[in-house]
């Protein structure tokens, strides 16, 4: 494998989309500063982020040509198996640029390690380079991470990082039928949240956090929380605060997806219904009367170094 570019894909820090919705930067520090807010955090951040994204350029141009790809041009940007892909900021911005990057290489760096998680930042400006460089010789070590996909009956597909949401673009109820191994019913609910292994921890986890202080509340039950572990090639699904009525059951709430196992949602809603993935709701594929979806698991794989 020959490697001819580095990729680094980066998004706007806070202060500058700051800056570009009050024109100004004096104009985003009145607004923020007479708001309560801290403006200052915003400024030590985005100076925090400017010297890391710095000096991984600096670090790179001596190893290997590069540019910068905004995070808005990712999903129209050319990727070939002669670049890599250095993502530099949050974790969500690896789960957004994985499912663009044709299973090329993908070095994550951690850009501020006293700001960000890094579940899936396993770098640092000040080591990634060996890395790089095991990459270039093709001497390197990588996991494979698995895509939700959805996929509709007109053949639109959308693929999922993390997880994919299913239902309403406004905060009413989903209607939809539900399909899954041998059970059919028909739901009103919040939605369906997708999620593969690597974001199980994400928003998947806020529903097991409120399910668990529920059953706390309710049985005075003091045991740990317990969150499901999923190989690589399942995906696990949960209805969002399922309601029971006369045309609406609530026997399914939680699964498996496998390669074997597909789940499948039709559209009761004539309109706003929406199925989005990883958060963004910008990218989505619409959901409305007359939609299937079958979700399953992605013939693409993301290809993350470790080492």
């Amino acid at each position: 494998m020959s490697i001819d570019y580095a990729i680094i894909i980066k998004n706007k820090t806070r202060l500058e989309t700051l800056i570009e919705r009050f024109n100004t930067k004096q104009q985003a520090r009145f607004y923020i500063e007479h708001s309560g807010g801290e403006f200052e955090d915003y400024e030590i951040e985005h100076e925090h982020f400017i010297h890391s994204l710095s000096l991984v350029q600096r670090q790179l141009s001596t190893v290997v040509k590069n540019k910068i790809v905004e995070r808005a041009f990712v999903p129209s940007f050319l990727f070939n198996e002669k670049q890599l892909a250095i993502v530099i900021g949050q974790d969500g911005l690896v789960a957004n640029a994985a499912k663009y990057v044709n299973g090329i290489p993908i070095i994550a760096v951690n850009p501020d390690t006293e700001r960000y998680d890094g579940v899936l930042l396993p770098f640092t400006p000040d080591n990634f380079i060996p890395v790089v460089e095991n990459v270039i010789r093709n001497k390197f070590q990588s996991r494979a991470a698995s895509f939700a996909e959805a996929r509709l009956n007109d053949g639109q597909r959308l693929l999922a990082f993390n997880d994919l949401f299913i239902g309403a673009s406004s905060h009413v109820s989903a209607r939809y039928r539900i399909s899954y191994q041998d059970k059919r019913e028909e739901h009103s609910s919040s939605g369906i949240i997708v999620s593969t292994p690597a974001g199980a921890t994400g928003w998947l986890s806020s529903i097991f956090n409120m399910s668990f202080g529920i059953h706390q509340f309710i049985e005075k039950d003091n045991s740990k929380k317990k969150y499901p572990r999923l190989k690589g090639n399942e995906l696990l699904f949960a209805v969002r605060e399922p309601f029971a009525s006369k045309r609406t059951q609530t026997g399914i709430q939680a699964g498996i997806v496998t390669g074997q196992s597909n789940l499948i949602v039709e559209s009761l809603m004539p309109n706003n219904g929406v199925i989005f993935s990883d958060g963004v709701e910008a990218d989505f594929l619409k959901f409305n009367a007359g939609n299937i979806a079958t979700i399953g698991i992605a013939r693409e794989k993301a290809n993350l170094v470790v080492g």
